[in-house]
């Protein structure tokens, strides 16, 4: 503990690399805390159950709108309801509204609120869809049996949580099913079929017919095709419409098929959705088209349409032409305590869900029941978390009255005929028992979040006191040792664990104490290095006095200034151009004689900034464009070509030499660019007429991309080593390069990638960022150029020098503070990479349109790989080019990137404190994602040094510039 700063520079790295691991799992402890809790007593809904069965029907990825509004038939020149028998029980049976949902809108979490009435905390996500049983109560561990139908990517992880294995019965079909280039109606068609061959079977097995006629038996439809159609087709296409249509004839046919073979009227149905859509096909944030999904209930114990009170309706109703009839909105985890209530289960112990009244026939005194258990059932989870804690919660229990006390009351109201009095107190109750969960998952905030402030504020000291040790100081410095810093560090860890231990809190708590300790420790006994460092940096670089008070004080604004112009732009990315804008003019103010010499250069670098500062205002979410791919596609071929040339002409003109070798490979790169053009339009015209991706046109995408192979999973980890990148991989062996070669054979590397797996401007962005990228490295060498080539005049002046001899650009110097410009502007062109085209600005930004191109078949973990790939493209170039700056600045290798590393949790800091968990979840969803990028930007730039070593590996620069001066300065 006493040595960490001399542990050498990858055990640094590997520290770095540990604390940002664990912190970033921080934000999950803090603001979302699973609000999951074990041990609590069960409560029924009711003794008098109206239904011996119930039918849960949800249509995955069904919008509220698109399910109750009209849509024009140009063919019979009118219009038509999509779903005309659910809109009959609307109006004659039953009651319906609008289910609001929560972020994230995935079919996971949204399938878990409608069945357990639980809200899984916001990380939950990260489980995916399959064999991830849930580990909380539910309605089908209620139940005495539930059979299900429908997609393996749900069922499973019901079935497998349930407390007895054969309670819940799974019919699936096989992921080859879920074909995005097929018709999705037969999804869905598969789930009646089989729903109809159980029914079929009871006519001839007595165990199956004895079975189906218990009471407290759920039947669960998953029907993905809506979902499935939304994603490809969108969902005001008439693929998505018919799907609808096609769900809402199968369940007309499924209630007479029941009602027939029942025949007692005990039968209650509910139609729902886990989560709605975009018009762009895509789900995940809190987007209005996502959170609103649509409720209706009938059949036995379901209330009649209220039509003397129809209440509810606003402008997004008002085209449904129901305003007949009232609306009643629910919270998405209502819906499981109305199941429990209709066919008489225990609510789930771990539901926070209201049960709706208005949805429920029943008399004023079973209502009061109903809605005083559900109250017990709420206020029992506070009562166990509750007991975790050492203050309770104000309002239920302070000086007038507490939870006890308010409890029997309501029981009293109930007992005593004062049913009105008890509905309104146990939704009060209700109410303050969720504020009591609430306040019990906040409880720890204050301490937790200070103990991870401390910790990245001593991550970010012991960085940059491990960097001036490494790259600044001339000699090591040694370390203030002392008994104090060792029993204070002990002291303070001795109270923290002690007080985890008491409070019972998990492990991570354990090691968010660890690393503030250590790091503060370590920055107390080489404050001297830290010190000494700052100082050289600062003010005595080289010998000679670099800065003044007030012009430190300018750059340390200009410094923080742009740190937080970069938080701004991850929730407004115009503030991205803003900054392209004043960086454009950057050269001028650095050195107007540079731009004097170079004007083709600082032209360039000034088109560069501004074409690039036009990307981030352009929209996140794109739609599929043939023309711009094959545009974009055109100008990689086209900077091929003419980069060839030059490079052939310039080695015929007696500069660097380019072999037979590199002209074919650099030809075979330029000729699979060509390739994914052709084979990209022949599919992408292939699924838009709905012909299905045909397999030849995959294997050469895989061939193209990366190798063909049938595991799905290896074909994502083979294109890494895929056909565009092998060969220039392999030709980096080479060991005499110049760096303009391996520059060309990096961009033509992964153009196939960037033709392949984009739909819209994505590969102009590619193009834009490689030339913003050279003609930045190309300006920072002849700033260098120019700096050294007057330093060493001075030398030669003053006679501090050997016969003015220069240092070959190829010796390591010290940093200086100048250097640090070049971090930032690394740092904010990594930002550019992540956000220049809205890649993972959000949620729900992600298309899936390029990858139907490679895998026709849904699966999540396969597709979110390609994506991933796509976007970690970017990296990959900016890595080669800062690896390339660091040669030809002739600086220490990994300095440059150890000093972003040094800067780059000011901004994980920043997102730290703007993490929400309440208001709009889109909101919520976006928080998230900005602290997960700025806290993995470390691992980035960790990982980015090592990939960097390897892009470069070889290069031979060209001597240092001979720069010439006006007589005037000679």
């Amino acid at each position: 503990m006493t040595s960490m700063n001399r542990l050498g520079k990858q055990s640094v790295l590997f520290i770095g690399i540990l604390f940002h691991l664990v912190y970033l799992w921080s934000i999950f402890d803090i603001y979302f805390i699973t609000p999951l809790v074990h041990g609590m007593q069960h409560f029924k809904s009711t003794e008098e159950a109206p239904a011996k069965r119930l039918f849960l029907i949800v249509g995955d990825g069904l919008r509220a709108d698109k399910c109750f509004e009209p849509r024009f038939n140009a063919t019979s020149d009118s219009y038509e309801y999509a779903a005309p028998f659910i809109r009959s029980k609307i109006l004659n049976e039953g009651i319906f509204g609008v289910s609001h949902t929560r972020m994230p809108t995935e079919s996971r979490p949204g399938h878990v609120a409608i069945i357990a009435g639980f809200y899984e905390d916001v990380s939950a996500v990260t489980k995916g869809w399959k064999e991830n049983p849930v580990d909380f109560d539910s309605v089908f561990n209620q139940s005495r049996r539930t059979w299900s139908f429908g997609s393996p990517d749900i069922l499973p992880m019901f079935a497998m949580g349930a407390s007895d294995p054969d309670r819940v019965v799974t019919y699936m079909y096989g992921h080859e099913f879920e074909d995005f280039t097929k018709d999705t109606r037969d999804l869905d068609t598969y789930v009646f079929d089989k729903v109809e061959d159980l029914f079929r079977n009871a006519t001839t097995d007595p165990e199956v017919d004895a079975a189906l006629r218990q009471d407290k038996i759920v039947f669960f439809l998953h029907l993905l095709g809506i979902d499935t159609a939304g994603h490809v087709s969108r969902p005001k296409s008439i693929e998505y419409f018919k799907n609808i249509q096609h769900i809402d004839t199968g369940i007309q046919k499924l209630q007479k098929m029941i009602d027939e073979f029942y025949q007692d009227d005990k039968t209650a149905w509910v139609f729902t959705a886990d989560h709605g859509m975009s018009d762009f096909g895509s789900h995940g944030d809190g987007h209005p088209d996502n959170t609103r999904t649509p409720l209706v209930a009938w059949g036995a114990g379901v209330a009649k349409p209220d039509t003397s009170n129809p209440t509810g309706h606003d402008e997004f109703s008002g085209p449904w032409d129901l305003g007949r009839v009232k609306r009643v909105d629910v919270q998405q985890a209502d819906t499981a305590a109305l199941m429990s209530y209709l066919i008489g289960l225990d609510y789930p112990v771990n539901s926070v869900g209201r049960l709706p009244l208005d949805f429920i026939d029943a008399p004023l005194q079973l209502k009061s029941k109903a809605i005083v258990a559900n109250a017990l059932e709420i206020l029992e989870q506070y009562r166990v978390k509750e007991q975790l804690n050492f203050k309770p919660f104000a309002p239920l229990e302070n000086d007038s009255s507490t939870l006890d006390s308010q409890i029997s009351k309501m029981r009293n109201f109930d007992a005593s005929g004062k049913h009105d009095n008890a509905i309104e107190l146990a939704d009060e109750l209700i109410m303050l028992g969720l504020q009591g969960l609430r306040y019990l998952q906040t409880y720890d905030w204050l301490f937790l979040r200070s103990l991870v402030t401390l910790g990245f504020v001593g991550w970010i000291l012991y960085a940059m006191t491990s960097f001036l040790d490494f790259y600044i100081l001339p000699m090591k410095i040694a370390p203030s040792y002392g008994p104090t810093f060792s029993f204070v560090a002990a002291a303070v860890l001795s109270v923290l664990f002690g007080t985890f231990y008491v409070r019972h809190a998990p492990l991570m708590h354990y090691l968010y104490a660890v690393f503030p300790v250590l790091f503060w420790e370590t920055v107390a006994e080489y404050r001297m290095s830290l010190w000494e460092g700052l100082k050289i940096l600062i003010w005595n670089a080289g010998g000679r006095k670099q800065n003044t008070v007030a012009s430190l004080t300018i750059q340390l604004m200009a410094f923080f200034a742009l740190m937080e112009a970069v938080v701004a732009g991850y929730f407004h990315r115009e503030v991205f151009s803003v900054i392209y804008g004043l960086i454009s003019v950057w050269p001028l103010i650095q050195n107007y004689e540079i731009c004097k010499r170079n004007k083709a250069l600082v032209l360039s670098w000034f088109l560069s900034c501004w074409v690039m500062g036009v990307f981030t205002l352009l929209p996140v979410v794109k739609e599929e464009s043939l023309g711009q791919i094959f545009l974009a596609g055109g100008l990689m071929t086209a900077v091929g070509i003419v980069s060839m040339l030059w490079l052939a002409r310039r080695s015929a003109a007696g500069g660097h030499s380019i072999s037979t070798f590199t002209m074919i490979v650099l030809g075979l790169q330029l000729g699979l660019v060509v390739l994914s053009m052709v084979v990209t339009y022949s599919t992408v015209k292939s699924l838009q007429a709905r012909n299905g991706l045909p397999f030849g046109n995959q294997i050469v995408g895989w061939l193209v991309l990366g190798t063909f192979a049938n595991s799905e999973l290896l074909k994502i980890i083979l294109t890494v080593a895929g056909s565009s990148l092998t060969l220039p991989l392999l030709h980096l062996r080479n060991k005499y390069h110049d760096y303009r070669t391996r520059l060309l054979l990096i961009f033509l590397a992964f153009a196939p990638a960037f033709i392949i797996l984009t739909i819209s401007y994505e590969g102009f962005f590619y193009v834009s960022f490689f030339f913003n990228l050279i003609c930045w490295v190309d300006l920072e060498h002849k700033i260098y150029d120019d700096r050294r080539a007057k330093e060493r005049k001075l030398q030669t002046l003053h006679k501090a020098t050997t016969n003015g001899n220069h240092t070959p650009a190829s010796s390591s110097r010290r940093l200086e503070l100048a250097d640090i410009r070049i971090a930032l502007f690394f740092f904010f062109l990594t930002q550019i990479a992540f956000f220049g085209t809205g890649n993972i600005a959000s949620i729900s930004s992600f298309s899936l349109d390029s990858v139907y191109r490679l895998l026709p078949v849904f699966d999540p973990f396969a597709m979110g790989a390609l994506l991933i790939f796509k976007i970690l493209v970017p990296f990959a170039v900016i890595s080669a080019e800062l690896g390339l700056l660091t040669q030809r600045l002739g600086v220490k290798p990994s300095s440059l990137f150890a000093m972003v590393l040094s800067i780059s949790d000011i901004l994980t800091l920043n997102f730290f404190y703007l993490v929400l968990d309440e208001g709009s979840w889109l909101d919520i969803g976006m928080s998230i994602s900005h602290y997960c990028i700025a806290s993995l930007l470390c691992v980035f730039v960790i990982a980015l040094e090592y990939f960097s070593e390897v892009l470069t590996s070889g290069v031979t620069l060209e001597a240092d510039a001979d720069v010439v001066y006006d007589k005037k300065d000679q």
